[in-house]
């Protein structure tokens, strides 16, 4: 297993990190919910940390607070081999007003509340799941500067925020000297590349580390789902969810033919494929990966030992290209004279094309 430091600080992490949302089956967390009992979540849990894993993610909104129970229950309150917690918060909790958000109120008390479901006395990574809207960014990173003061929390980042977003919450640290994201938890996958136009390039400028959430597009680039195929009844699209959303399923089916073609000719799953061009990727720390069956995890964790040639790479680059947005477009077009070579090389098929 190899580690990477995750973003501007010491912290060393997975390539690939366990996603637990399976654990657990309330609310709309049926859907994609599977354990329910901890004995099974112990035996997953324990495969991926004896397999080098070390960073196990999840978030309190997760089936209303069950997975990080079913966590708590099954570490124990014990540590095996340094595994690290990471959980997030921001979506609803309950029926009030307060219940939800990013307010200093909201977030320090469902801190306290993942702490105990978790059964430990410190969050390694702790995440603002999402944007909030109505917070002044002030306020919520005063309070998560107050819980790693206090030590109930290690490290803070930020999932699922825009490029502005992001660039506002850093420059707001540095001037209140408050402790900044060091890290940003996205969704970014062969079929979903928007990530390129700026939550990458931040994260490299920012010195942030990625971690991915579905990576392999909730099951679609498994190799699973094929173009004229009837959809597998154990998946997550059969149970009706709708992330990611697909705007255009001749692309998706043009890259899982290129992705398929690559597997077959490795021996290996198109899900190995589809993570280790990911974990090649410029900025991505880990890639969280999630699985109903032991199968699936297992199958997974293979791909921290797959490497893509060049020409691997090139090809499923070409198949999943998508179009630079505005003012991208543009730079891409006029500024290629003032980049470097990196830069160059990955804006290179948009002047050319």
């Amino acid at each position: 297993m190899e580690y990477r430091q995750l973003g501007n600080s010491g912290l060393l992490v997975s390539v690939l990190t366990m996603g637990t949302m399976t654990f657990g089956r309330k609310g709309g967390f049926a859907k994609v919910g599977d354990i329910t009992e901890v004995k099974d979540a112990q035996r997953q849990i324990d495969m991926v940390i004896d397999a080098g894993v070390n960073l196990l993610d999840t978030a309190n909104a997760y089936s209303g607070g069950e997975c990080e129970e079913i966590i708590g229950n099954a570490l124990g309150g014990k540590r095996k081999n340094g595994v690290l917690l990471a959980t997030k918060a921001r979506f609803a909790m309950g029926d009030g007003p307060n219940d939800r958000g990013l307010s200093r109120y909201h977030l320090i008390r469902e801190c306290e509340a993942s702490l105990r479901r978790l059964k430990t006395d410190v969050i390694d990574l702790y995440q603002v799941h999402q944007w909030d809207g109505l917070t002044p960014l002030e306020e919520t990173l005063e309070a998560l500067d107050t819980l790693v003061r206090q030590g109930k929390v290690r490290y803070v980042g930020c999932s699922n925020f825009s490029g502005w977003h992001i660039m506002k919450a850093m420059e707001i640290a540095r001037r209140d000297n408050r402790i900044p994201f060091v890290s940003q938890q996205i969704h970014y996958t062969l079929q979903a590349r928007e990530a390129e136009q700026e939550l990458v390039p931040i994260t490299i400028d920012q010195k942030l580390g990625i971690l991915v959430w579905s990576p392999i597009a909730g099951g679609l680039l498994s190799g699973k789902h094929r173009r004229d195929k009837e959809t597998p009844k154990d998946s997550r699209l059969s149970q009706g969810w709708t992330e990611p959303p697909i705007h255009n399923w001749d692309r998706l089916w043009d890259i899982v033919d290129e992705l398929v073609s690559i597997a077959d000719a490795r021996g290996v799953s198109g899900a190995q494929v589809a993570l280790a061009w990911l974990l090649g990727r410029p900025g991505v720390t880990s890639a969280i990966i999630g699985g109903r069956t032991d199968a699936q995890f297992k199958d997974n964790l293979a791909a921290a030992d797959l490497k893509l040639s060049a020409e691997e790479r090139a090809r499923l680059d070409k198949v999943s290209q998508q179009p630079l947005n505005y003012p991208y477009w543009h730079q891409a077009a006029a500024a290629s004279d003032r980049l470097g070579p990196a830069d160059l090389a990955f804006l290179q098929p948009y002047v050319n094309g």
